[in-house]
């Protein structure tokens, strides 16, 4: 049953994603002007395909967060499904930084041509184009969706792992605040991509810590960051993990 319940949410993800790819294919032509209409077109076929399935998404924020602001916001990274959850969570437009492999897939293919931000791993030149492109986004106001870990984890059940520091270095080169995301749930309900363990219908917790501001660290205390947004995010995944 869980296979065919992931087999029925990945059909009907395609199927949201092509009633809507003749507009996406259309505010393609001018991505920069038509920004927002792509986020939104993305955030449609996402929660289209959870709602479909039974998949439901709760947020606990542990303060009020000002969505006019913008921020590099850090997730922990255990599912497919990650994704749109932060297309629920996120009111206001936003990018992703990604692996650049996401370009191969045809659904995620247009957003990340357009808004998204697709960076190779080992490659130098791909990850200074990647952070002058975010650089870019932030200076213009959008928020930047980066998970710090840099992969799902291969092991099962997942635990949380040591952060690159790249979201921190954005972060801190801005003063843009941290919104760090801890995502519960999502990998009982559709682990990795799925293949293994299939899906589920379910809810998936959300906990969203306060934001913390960049100025006081600076450019050169980027990686103190780095390891006081770890901590909290750890100890809230751990809570939550063994009760």
């Amino acid at each position: 049953m869980r296979k065919l319940h992931r087999c029925t949410y990945l059909a009907l993800v395609l199927f949201f994603f092509l009633l809507g790819y003749p507009f996406l294919l259309f505010y393609a032509k001018n991505p920069i002007r038509n920004y927002n209409k792509i986020v939104s077109f993305r955030r449609w076929i996402s929660l289209a395909g959870i709602y479909a399935v039974g998949i439901r998404v709760q947020v606990n924020f542990e303060e009020e967060v000002d969505w006019s602001k913008n921020y590099v916001i850090c997730p922990n990274h255990s599912s497919f499904l990650d994704i749109t959850v932060l297309t629920y969570l996120c009111r206001e437009p936003f990018s992703f930084m990604g692996k650049v492999e996401l370009l191969d897939n045809p659904i995620t293919r247009v957003f990340f041509e357009t808004i998204d931000i697709p960076v190779k791993r080992d490659s130098k030149i791909s990850a200074f184009k990647a952070f002058k492109r975010a650089l870019e986004l932030l200076e213009d106001k959008k928020s930047l969706v980066i998970f710090p870990e840099g992969k799902i984890d291969d092991n099962f059940p997942p635990t949380l792992h040591p952060f690159k520091s790249g979201a921190f270095r954005l972060a801190t080169e801005h003063n843009v605040p941290i919104l760090p995301v801890i995502i519960q749930d999502a990998w009982k309900i559709f682990w990795d991509d799925g293949k293994k363990f299939g899906s589920k219908p379910g809810v998936i917790h959300v906990d969203v810590l306060a934001p913390i501001p960049t100025q006081h660290f600076g450019k050169e205390n980027a990686e103190q960051l780095e390891t006081a947004v770890y901590r909290k995010m750890k100890d809230r995944w751990d809570l939550y993990n063994k009760s």
